[in-house]
């Protein structure tokens, strides 16, 4: 993965929020060479550039922007890279607040760069990946559940054994060609609806 990832920064879009600067354009130069496409704004902006990488410079005086940059849709979040000048307590938190991957210390020098690029790419790739696992098992632990509490009703309302239950439940989702998950929860909104009692 590791030497794929490598082969993958060329071509990356990557963008640097930077203020202009020499070290800006020499953070950009480097990058070219690297073979990525590079693209450059200033002052920061409200949503997240179209990019696979970004590269953000963590300035105090713009604290707010980076701040409103951070709220803006997660989804459309990329890796990101902070670029920091000073170990102070607050631009740390700031660091931390970004959710930043990897970190580029001032003075830029080009050595480190490719390091950074690629363990940050890396990391990023890796915790996407968490992301769909844990959401996969989210959905399957939510219709698990689901189908419990629709035996848990046909057990109750019909007399079934649990295994009975289930049966009933997977033959019904056969013959209507739908998920199990999905006919359980038809039986479960149905019990709901049956059970319904209007206020007096």
């Amino acid at each position: 993965m590791a030497i794929q990832i490598l082969k993958d920064l060329r071509g990356l879009k990557v963008h640097v929020i930077h203020p202009p600067d020499e070290e800006r354009g020499s953070l950009v130069e480097h990058l070219r060479r690297i073979g990525c496409m590079v693209e450059i704004t200033w002052p920061v902006p409200a949503d997240w550039p179209a990019a696979d990488i970004v590269l953000l410079a963590i300035e105090q005086d713009a604290r707010p922007e980076i701040a409103r940059l951070l709220k803006s849709d997660p989804d459309a979040r990329p890796t990101l890279i902070a670029i920091v000048g000073y170990e102070n307590p607050s631009t740390l938190q700031l660091v931390l607040e970004s959710g930043a991957v990897a970190v580029v210390e001032r003075p830029i020098r080009p050595f480190g760069l490719l390091t950074n690029l690629t363990i940050a790419r890396s990391l990023w790739l890796e915790r996407e990946e968490a992301k769909k696992r844990v959401t996969k098992l989210e959905r399957k632990l939510s219709g698990i559940q689901k189908i419990q509490k629709a035996k848990s009703i046909l057990m109750e309302s019909q007399g079934l054994s649990e295994e009975e239950a289930y049966q009933s439940i997977r033959r019904q989702a056969m013959a209507k060609r739908v998920p199990m998950e999905d006919m359980a929860l038809a039986i479960i909104n149905a019990s709901e609806l049956l059970n319904f009692r209007p206020r007096t």
